[in-house]
């Protein structure tokens, strides 16, 4: 697994495509929202900032690149000759997704605490890492059911679109409408609970309980894309 994660770490930074969504759209999105946090703090909150942070972080830097990645290494056959060695399946995917991931983990968590140096430290951080690590393992599992779907990595960004767009609208929905109505709904849908959640972590407040309840959507939804990703990946290339 880990000699797959070295040559995968190498991989990204030679592909400029990838760089350019690992790298550059989470640090200007995030650069950006910090810097023009007062503003966003009046149209949502604080909390509505990190939550839109994390997940483009999440969205662009791991999911997108989860999903190029795994249909580039199928494509080229990279797949089909890892399966030959005595790396086991899991293994293999593991390797290929942990570099987007730990960059993904690294970034949020940076971005995240020069928010809180500007504008004041979360309420709850351990509530906040939690929300972090759900939301993370959400996307790694949209991305393999994705990359099931996807012929090429051309196509890659036609077939992530639809959910990279969706969860960053229902995230600044809930965000800056807040749950006080369709709450059912808004947290039903990808990134709606784990956004709530991310508020609460960082603006408190709400009981402990209650914001654990916010994972059972999120958890819901992972095991509904592991489920996806299980029926739909494929290891040689799609026709």
């Amino acid at each position: 697994m880990l000699p797959i994660a070295r040559s995968e770490l190498v991989q990204i930074f030679r592909n400029r495509s990838v760089l350019v969504t690992s790298f550059v759209i989470p640090v200007a999105v995030g650069a950006f929202f910090i810097y023009q946090h007062d503003t966003f703090a009046a149209i949502g909150s604080l909390g509505y900032i990190a939550a839109i942070v994390m997940l483009t972080v999440s969205v662009f830097g791991l999911y997108s690149t989860t999903v190029t990645t795994l249909v580039d290494r199928r494509q080229n056959l990279f797949l089909k000759r890892l399966r030959s060695t005595a790396a086991s399946d899991a293994g293999i995917l593991t390797g290929l997704v942990l570099p987007a991931t730990a960059i993904a983990l690294v970034q949020v968590a940076l971005i995240l605490t020069v928010l809180g140096v500007v504008t004041g430290a979360p309420a709850d951080v351990g509530l906040l890492a939690v929300a972090v690590v759900a939301t993370v393992t959400l996307m790694i599992g949209l991305g393999l059911a994705t990359a099931g779907i996807t012929r090429t990595p051309e196509h890659a960004q036609i077939t992530a679109l639809p959910v990279s767009l969706g969860v960053i609208a229902v995230a600044s929905w809930v965000g800056i409408t807040g749950t006080e109505s369709l709450a059912l709904v808004k947290r039903l849908l990808p990134g709606g609970a784990a956004t709530e959640l991310v508020v609460q972590a960082w603006e408190g407040g709400a009981p402990l309980g209650d914001s654990l309840l916010l994972l059972a959507p999120t958890a819901a939804w992972i095991v509904v894309a592991v489920a996806l990703a299980a029926r739909l990946f494929r290891w040689d290339p799609r026709r």
